[in-house]
């Protein structure tokens, strides 16, 4: 019997010291390695502006320079801990900042959730690792009728190449991608049919926090008669990288 035995308790051990072992490597990588909050930092980025002007029939890219800086711990409105965050703009580096908003940043034990115009965006999730994805907007309202941000539903963010060393803009990083959406609705390089894009990607840089983003929105209305096609009102496009951090 304990030659049959043995084998049997030595299987059960390996399997669960790699068990343990796979979890413990999960469990290792904490969000603030990726997301670090401490009061004075800061990232800068190169922000690429996508709008629709002239009623939707027209589009235009404006870029600017804007700087996140962590200022301040608080409280968000659930009593927990969070940090305040405060954007600056300017047109050009040799231009003054100019305070133009404010987010917050809100860690728990498994989640880094960000606060930008009320909305509650969850950016990061435990565990990170490649392939595990979670809801990121599962705090947000995008399915009521009056809801203006329907196209938001049910996005799936998705991990991808954790801990990828990558250059970004001369910057040699540590990284990892966050992948949020990559749809298309029709036919967008037709202008006789309606379209819609959703895409959304974001990075982060072990030890400094988000070093690129890519957003776009835009719903697409054929025009007939004498109406020309046009975007409708809500479509836009960011895009952020990095160009300065401390």
């Amino acid at each position: 019997m304990k030659k049959i035995l043995i084998p049997f308790v030595v299987m059960g051990c390996l399997m669960l010291n790699s068990c343990k072992k796979s979890t413990e490597e999960y469990a290792t990588v904490p969000l603030s390695d990726y997301y670090p909050l401490q009061a004075g930092k800061y990232i800068t980025y190169r922000l690429d502006s996508t709008v629709f002007i002239n009623f939707g029939t027209v589009q235009v890219t404006r870029s600017y320079e804007v700087k996140y800086s962590v200022d301040a711990p608080i409280t968000d409105n659930l009593n927990r801990p969070a940090w305040r965050i405060i954007r600056s703009i300017r047109n050009t580096s040799t231009d003054p900042w100019v305070t133009d908003a404010t987010f917050m940043a809100v860690p728990t034990n498994n989640t880094l959730e960000f606060i930008e115009n009320n909305l509650r965006f969850v950016k990061l999730h435990q565990p990170v690792r490649n392939g595990y994805s979670w809801k990121g907007h599962s705090h947000i309202d995008t399915y009521t009728p009056s809801s203006g941000l329907r196209y938001l539903d049910d996005w799936d963010y998705i991990y991808d190449f954790v801990g990828t060393n990558e250059t970004i803009n001369g910057f040699n990083l540590k990284t990892l991608t966050v992948r949020q959406r990559d749809e298309v609705i029709g036919n967008p390089i037709d202008p006789e049919s309606y379209s819609e894009v959703n895409y959304g990607i974001e990075k982060y840089a072990e030890g400094i926090g988000m070093v690129y983003k890519s957003f776009l929105h835009t719903e697409y209305q054929p025009g007939g008669g004498s109406q020309s096609g046009y975007f409708v009102d809500g479509s836009y496009g960011i895009e952020l990288t990095l160009i300065d951090h401390n």
